[in-house]
Order: structure tokens, then sequence, then C-alpha cells
């Protein structure tokens, strides 16, 4: 759904957003981040988080700043495979664009956003689609939101987008290990965390003030309460997955190592032999025998993609950062607690 998203993008675009400078934060309109929450805890159901939602950024680029005053929600339609609902989420996306337009309100995408579930987001789909994305838009994000790390106390709202290297990986699609190692590419240069800011008008910043100023009933704050031990034992399980998902990989790409290994003696032993044949031969009189390609008798192995292993590196690293906020806090509130006993 979000490469069709990044395809309208790129047809409705021809000529806009052409900058070659990098951008160095995404400033986000605070009603941007409320319909974005309100869009992933709304289709949620029961659940926040249950279902995956998407939607179109809109905005401008400011010199360095990627800023993000709009966004509208994708159909729910265009998540199903067929001809004639992907018609239907094109309309319907070039219909919103012309009526923002008419309205005088910014309609250029800028990117994308996706709800994701503690997250568990870097796969595949997500590096196709933000691909596509910067391909037609060179300085376009994806901005993930985590409904159940919000519902923990803190806004789960990360920009990303890929980097310089990842996108020139991505143009031949070959992930294969020689090849990383002649880009030096690592996991970590796959996806870049651009710094997010949440921006209000100064009119909306004297309402929070008013509303603040004026609120007369003050609800009481568990600020030391020790929570979380849900999203600590989701976030231990998931990793505990990757970590196998990990090893079975490794395990593998070290069979074909053994049997490149195995090939690459041989063909060693072909050589050698085929030249002392050729030295009897010679002895004898006879014409050596023709120089054979080595190729044709010993088909080469077709080296594994070793794009997997690069998302579930970084999705090992997203869990672990997760781990580490969760149980700092928690570890934090069980010093003070444990320094308020004691006196």
């Amino acid at each position: 759904m979000a490469s069709r998203g990044a395809t309208e993008a790129h047809h409705l675009q021809e000529s806009a957003l052409q900058l070659s400078q990098p951008i160095d934060v995404v400033q986000v309109d605070g009603l941007v981040a409320l319909k974005i929450i309100k869009h992933c805890h709304g289709s949620a159901g029961e659940e926040a988080g249950a279902d995956v939602v998407q939607g179109a950024l809109l905005g401008l680029v400011n010199g360095r700043i990627l800023e993000v005053t709009n966004c509208f929600a994708f159909p729910e339609s265009a998540g199903q495979e067929g001809d004639e609902d992907d018609m239907e989420a094109h309309d319907y996306q070039i219909e919103m664009m012309r009526l923002l337009r008419d309205i005088n309100v910014d309609h250029l995408h800028v990117g994308w956003y996706q709800s994701t579930m503690i997250r568990a987001s870097f796969n595949k789909t997500l590096l196709e689609s933000q691909s596509l994305y910067q391909k037609a838009i060179e300085q376009s994000v994806v901005l993930l939101y985590d409904p159940v790390r919000t519902q923990q106390g803190s806004l789960g709202l990360e920009a990303y987008r890929l980097t310089t290297k990842a996108m020139e990986m991505m143009k031949t699609g070959e992930f294969t290990s020689d090849r990383l190692v002649k880009k030096e590419m690592t996991w970590r240069m796959l996806f870049e965390q651009v710094p997010l800011e949440l921006k209000n008008s100064h009119l909306v910043n004297s309402l929070l003030l008013e509303l603040s100023s004026a609120e007369a009933v003050h609800t009481p704050h568990d600020f030391l309460t020790v929570g979380g031990s849900s999203v600590l034992e989701s976030n231990m399980c998931m990793l505990m997955d990757v970590v196998d998902e990990t090893s079975q990989d490794s395990n593998r790409f070290a069979q074909y190592l053994k049997q490149q290994q195995r090939q690459n003696q041989q063909i060693q032993n072909w050589q050698l032999r085929r030249q002392q044949e050729n030295q009897q031969r010679r002895q004898r009189g006879e014409p050596p025998l023709p120089e054979e390609d080595v190729h044709k008798i010993f088909k080469p192995l077709p080296s594994p993609s070793r794009l997997d292993n690069l998302l579930m590196c970084q999705q090992m690293q997203t869990y672990c950062k997760q781990l580490q906020d969760v149980a700092g806090s928690n570890l934090t509130k069980l010093f003070m607690l444990n320094a308020a006993q004691n006196e």
C-alpha cells in the first residue's frame, strides 16, 4: 500500500522537492501528530496497535528542515490486493490532494507514516516502500508510531529514512556478502533516524497555557509506579524470536561457505589433474587438451542475500533500545523508593 503511494507521489510531483541537500530535522505540526495518533488508535479496535495503518505526509522542505504540516490516512481497501482496489486508492489520493490544493493547504508529498507494534516494523516491506519514496522525493521520511509505547507514557513517534549507501544498494537489489564488503555496508548503515520536533503555532501554545492555568482539579499522578512489565515481556519474547532467526540465518550462511570451500577445492583438484595430464601428453608428443572454462564444469553457487540478516540486526537493536528505556526508568524509580524507605 505504501509502495503504491510512493508511485502516485512520483506521478503527482515531477518537479517538487528536488533539492540535493539532506535534511537535518523533521518538524511535525502538533495537529498532524494528533491525527496520526487518532488514526492508529481509532483503527485498532479494542487493542491499540492490533492493525497496521498507513497514511500520507504532506508539507514542504524549508532549507534543511522538513516541515510536516498535514496528513491524511490511506483507505483501508488499499491494503487489499486487486486492480480495482489499487485504482480506488489511486483515485482517492489524487482527489484528496486536489481538494487540499483548492483550499490552499500544503499538498506536496513529503513521506508517509505507519503504525508499528513495539517497533516491530523493520522489514522488507518498509525498506522497499521507503526506497520508492526516496527515489521519487529525495527528502521523504517515514514516521513510525508505536501505540503501545505511547500508552506507557512516552510518545512513540520516530522519523526514519534510508541512508545514501542503502539507496545505492537498493538500485541493484544485490545484498550479497561480497557486495556488502565492497561497499563497507553494515546494518547500522541501513536506516538512519532523523531528529523529530513537534511544533505548535503561537495561538495553540496560548490556548494550551490558558487551559493548563484554568484547570481547577488536579488529578493525582503515580510517578513512582513501576510498570511496563507487559512491554518488557513482549520485547523479550520478540527479541528471543529474532535472535533465533538470526542464528538460523547464520547457520545457513555457514553451510553456504562450507559448500563454496568444497567446490573451490574440487576446482583446484581438477585444474591440477588437467595440468598433470597435459604434461604427460606433451612427453608422449601428443597435443595438450584445450583449456576449458571452469565455470562451465562447476556451476557457481548462488550467493545468498544478506538483507534479512541486516534487517534482523536492526530489529534487535530497536528491541534492546526499548528494553533499555523501560528498564532504566523502572530502575530509577526503584532506587528512589529504596532511598525514601531508608530515610
